[in-house]
């Protein structure tokens, strides 16, 4: 596990110990709907992420993909190695709601206005409108996202997230599991992007898609 890993996993381990103090985790057996969801401890207030913990913004995340990726962490599809700290953190949370919990979750997130995110990844946007291409076939020309394919809206995201998680694809930390339709699709998509510049290529394209956040509120996201 690199030194950027071990930050991360620090941070997660920190951040769970708060979300599980806040929430006593009833059996699996047993579960049941909560009236407060904890998800502002480590998403932010408004819903915009948070990245020293590896939360990503949540405003304006489609509903039906929301609950999708809660059912993956809650059965296991997600989260299940320590090269992924924040799924792990997510796991823990999402085994502790019902299907009830979720639809109300779910709900609750939908009703937070979308914020703009600022740009943190640096790359050749030029070089990545050729590899998005691909992307393209299921996300759309504009980043826009596709429900019937299970593909989700890449405009407006954070882009480290984003880059975070085509590591995790092409590494297998996420997608590895056969019943995980969606992110096997992801994981054989992902193959095309050799390396880390050419997934920062891709996210800077993706950045031409969505809002830019004020200068001030702007963060550098380095590799380490």
């Amino acid at each position: 596990m690199n030194l950027k890993a071990m930050r991360f996993s620090l941070a997660a381990i920190l951040a769970l110990g708060l979300c599980r103090a806040a929430v006593a985790a009833p059996p699996a057996e047993s579960r049941e709907a909560y009236d407060d969801f904890y998800c502002t401890t480590c998403h932010g207030a408004d819903g915009r992420g948070n990245y020293g913990v590896q939360a990503p913004k949540l405003a304006g995340m489609e509903p039906w993909y929301l609950q999708r990726q809660l059912e993956k962490f809650r059965a296991g599809l997600r989260g299940t190695t320590l090269d992924d700290p924040a799924g792990l953190e997510m796991r823990a949370m999402a085994e502790k709601l019902s299907d009830a919990s979720i639809a109300k979750l779910v709900d609750w997130v939908g009703q937070w206005p979308d914020v703009a995110t600022a740009h943190t990844v640096e790359g050749d946007a030029a070089a990545g409108k050729a590899l998005f291409t691909s992307c393209a076939a299921c996300h759309g020309a504009q980043g826009q996202g596709n429900q019937q394919l299970g593909a989700p809206a890449l405009a407006g995201q954070s882009d480290w997230y984003l880059l975070t998680q085509l590591q995790n694809f092409s590494h297998g930390y996420r997608g590895a599991d056969p019943k995980d339709s969606e992110g096997q699709a992801m994981r054989a998509a992902v193959a095309v992007l050799p390396d880390e510049q050419a997934m920062r290529n891709v996210v800077s394209y993706i950045n031409q898609f969505q809002r830019s956040a004020p200068v001030a509120a702007r963060t550098t996201n380095t590799k380490e």
